[in-house]
């Protein structure tokens, strides 16, 4: 089994073009993961997900220890296994979804004392219990347990956080059982604030990760505050180490933290998207249940490859999202994955060639069509 590595390949600017080895297969970036919280990306097959391009999936630590269990999930041969997933897989921690349990939840310094959304029984996750619960999943990718801090937040309450999560960091370290080919991320938090940013960071780069990720963003404070986040942030971070931003997102918002320097991504927007009727595309998003896709004949994007566009039309579509057919979902699925996967591709090779600002701009001059809904 090869050893966890990440090994840089080519720079444009601060952009990056790498490959990251893993136990279960290589992932070349910037990555997109789809977001896979229960085991299943929704609406594909593994199958179908790989089509896409996608290299790793992300599973989630908190919807699969309430059900089905990781224990379960160990017994029956590990998450990869479970879900016919044989590539590479990042559990997020489960820290984001537990604080987002309001009133639901008690923060102290062991961890987080909750009741499940599910059926209201009475759990607890400590750092140690979450490291845990992703070694019994196998994941390839193993993220340190944090409290994300919310926003908007007062510096002060967002120091008080990111203490909590830098400790709670050193007990996740501690816990990570190390093999070859398996990593443990850290994740930087501090709110929009720089000088947490930078103190966050220091601390975990004192601990010692294979990876650090950026947390705590994409949560209100918009794209340009993003953006600036991401520029104060990773100066601070090791460069032969991998960089994550969690839960984003557009793909604006991918063409430009790319430029800054991140390498993996995931958000459930595409997937999200795929069930709501909107679909991502050169021209910008579309909302398949307005009546001007009716009579429309055309793919959803002349320009894309994917067996959506290859074989159904708009108005196609548009029937299916009417009539409230599964298959609506799972086409339209199927094109934004292979849209967000095609978009990384077109990323690395830009980055290889030394011409990331040029694509970047004619990305921006595509088009934002963002259509309201109509009554069709």
């Amino acid at each position: 089994m090869s050893a966890f590595g990440f090994t840089l390949l080519a720079r444009d600017g601060s952009a990056r073009r790498g490959c990251l080895a893993t136990a279960h297969g290589t992932v070349e970036t910037p990555a997109f993961m789809p977001v896979g919280t229960a085991a299943t990306v929704k609406a594909m097959t593994a199958e179908g997900v790989a089509a896409t391009g996608a290299e790793i999936v992300l599973g989630n630590t908190y919807h699969l220890m309430l059900r089905p269990g990781a224990e379960r999930i160990a017994r029956l041969g590990g998450l990869h296994r479970f879900m016919n997933w044989p590539r590479p897989i990042l559990t997020d921690s489960g820290g984001f979804q537990v604080m987002s349990l309001a009133g639901l939840r008690t923060v102290s310094e062991d961890g987080v004392s909750f009741r499940s959304h599910i059926d209201g029984s009475a759990h607890a996750v400590s750092p140690e219990r979450s490291i845990a619960i992703q070694h019994l999943l196998d994941a390839d990718i193993t993220m340190a347990f944090d409290e994300c801090t919310p926003f908007p937040a007062a510096h002060a309450d967002a120091a008080a956080s990111l203490a909590l999560s830098m400790r709670w960091a050193a007990r996740s370290k501690k816990a990570f059982v190390a093999r070859p080919g398996y990593a443990l991320f850290g994740i930087v938090q501090g709110g929009v604030y720089d000088d947490l940013r930078r103190a966050s960071a220091a601390t975990l780069v004192d601990i010692g990760f294979d990876g650090y990720a950026i947390g705590g963003l994409a949560v209100g404070e918009g794209q340009a505050e993003m953006f600036r986040v991401i520029e104060a942030t990773l100066p601070h971070l090791p460069a032969d180490r991998p960089r994550y931003l969690m839960g984003v997102g557009t793909p604006d918002d991918l063409v430009g933290a790319v430029s800054r320097g991140i390498d993996m991504f995931d958000c459930v927007l595409p997937t999200r998207s795929g069930r709501t009727a909107q679909a991502w595309t050169r021209a910008g998003k579309l909302n398949l249940r307005n009546a001007r896709h009716a009579d429309d004949p055309g793919p959803l994007d002349p320009t894309c490859a994917c067996p959506t566009c290859r074989g159904y039309s708009r108005a196609y579509l548009h029937h299916l999202f009417l009539a409230k057919e599964i298959l609506g979902p799972m086409l339209l699925t199927q094109h934004n994955l292979f849209y967000y996967q095609t978009l990384m591709a077109e990323l690395r090779a830009a980055i290889e060639t030394g011409s990331l600002a040029a694509y970047a701009a004619r990305h921006a001059a595509r088009g934002t069509s963002d259509e309201p809904e109509e009554t069709a």
